[in-house]
């Protein structure tokens, strides 16, 4: 990236574009940088979003939904990410599928920095594939190249796709499709999602050779490298696909689980919602418990495993106690707020008088006197009634959520 300062951020138009014989109202004739935000990765580090101006973004969510008619119908079917009718569940219980059939090992390929390495030429070779007016083809190089703006300064793009774009997902998919094509013509059992792609074989030897043999095609044909870090050929029952793993059940049944990784992060957002350095009262923590695991369980129901959201239930009700009993910070108030909740005059003696920390005083008498009724009365979400309900609507409906939650 070369850095320079903004000039000119006015957006000047011409009229009649066309993409393909579709006409288009306006096409910028030059472009405006991105803001640059930095966001947390759930595997841990960080990456720069590139947030398109108001404009930009109403003209790059046009041009997606014409490009998406053009290249969607010709995309793989093991392609389930940021599609039309396509889900993550989908491809979760697609990836269970093959391993009931005896697909037991796992390739499981992670591109190293994928939206900030994409080649510009190599993208652009193929979207000129399906699209032939100069004028768009010029419009989205320059949305490719569009700077992003740090502290006042600009950084020029050189390589990459600017993420938190309406384009960037199409382009992702226009790109690694020649990838699914290469995987299908040699027979294998796959689905990616986004840059998030696992190979399903029977022995560990065959899925070494083809993860050789995919980095070499990566490297040679689209400029991409594998993050050989993370990219292993394992049991799935061991590795994390979409936030989800699997397991053996009695019998040989597969199961679908949370990765250890999802629970722990979970936890982490759990911990952020209900800190105490925040400064907020009890009923504003439940309402942004509820904000975040309303979505979050609407997503990881997919799992069989309904006792894990019952232990994050349990545990979730600990943590509210534990701050219940850090607000108490007096004897005193001890003393009557235990005396409130009816517990024993021997019980709110001795534990209004105790040196146990906050976490396990957060168990025993005050699980009993803060048990699931009172939180429920309160309006704490119970992620097990949750799970259960949404579990018998997607039976009956035989639908599910779209996409992941991170």
């Amino acid at each position: 990236m070369m850095a320079s300062r903004p000039t000119g951020f006015g957006t000047k138009y011409a009229p009649n574009g066309r993409a393909s014989g579709k006409n288009c109202s306006r096409v910028p004739t030059n472009r405006c940088p991105c803001a640059g935000s930095k966001s947390r990765k759930c595997g841990g580090g960080t990456r720069m979003l590139g947030i398109p101006t108001v404009m930009d973004r109403l003209i790059q969510q046009a041009l997606l939904q014409v490009l998406t008619h053009i290249f969607d119908p010709h995309f793989s079917e093991a392609s389930y990410g940021f599609r039309p009718g396509k889900k993550a569940h989908d491809a979760v219980r697609k990836a269970r599928q093959y391993v009931e059939e005896g697909y037991e090992w796992a390739v499981d390929m992670d591109l190293e920095k994928f939206f900030d390495r994409v080649n510009h030429d190599i993208l652009m070779a193929r979207v000129a594939r399906k699209v032939t007016d100069k004028r768009v083809l010029k419009l989205i190089r320059r949305y490719l190249q569009a700077g992003i703006m740090v502290n006042g300064v600009v950084m020029d793009r050189e390589e990459g796709t600017p993420q938190s774009g309406p384009l960037s997902p199409l382009l992702a998919n226009i790109l690694l499709d020649d990838l699914d094509k290469e995987l299908e013509k040699r027979g294998h059992k796959f689905m990616r999602y986004a840059d998030d792609c696992n190979i399903y074989v029977k022995t560990r030897r065959a899925g070494e050779r083809i993860l050789t043999s995919v980095r070499n095609y990566l490297q040679e044909r689209l400029k991409l490298k594998l993050n050989e870090e993370k990219s292993m050929v394992d049991r799935p029952w061991k590795l994390k696909f979409l936030g989800f793993s699997m397991y053996k059940a009695k019998g040989g049944k597969i199961l679908i689980r949370l990765a250890s990784q999802t629970i722990d992060r979970v936890k982490q957002k759990i911990r952020e919602a209900t800190a105490r350095s925040a400064p907020q009262s009890m009923a504003e923590r439940i309402e942004r418990l509820n904000t975040y695991l309303g979505g979050w369980i609407g997503y990881f129901a997919l799992a069989d495993t309904p006792s894990v959201f019952k232990n994050i239930d349990g545990w979730i009700r600990r943590r509210l106690r534990m701050c219940l009993w850090k607000q108490w910070k007096r004897v005193r108030t001890r003393y009557s707020e235990l005396r409130a909740l009816g517990l024993p005059e021997w019980v709110v003696h001795e534990f209004a008088n105790t040196r146990k920390g906050p976490w396990r005083m957060a168990h025993g008498p005050m699980n009993r006197a803060l048990g699931n009724a009172y939180w429920r009365a309160q309006g704490l979400m119970s992620l097990t009634e949750r799970y259960q309900k949404l579990r018998q609507a997607w039976r009956t409906a035989g639908c599910g959520p779209a996409r992941p939650v991170v």
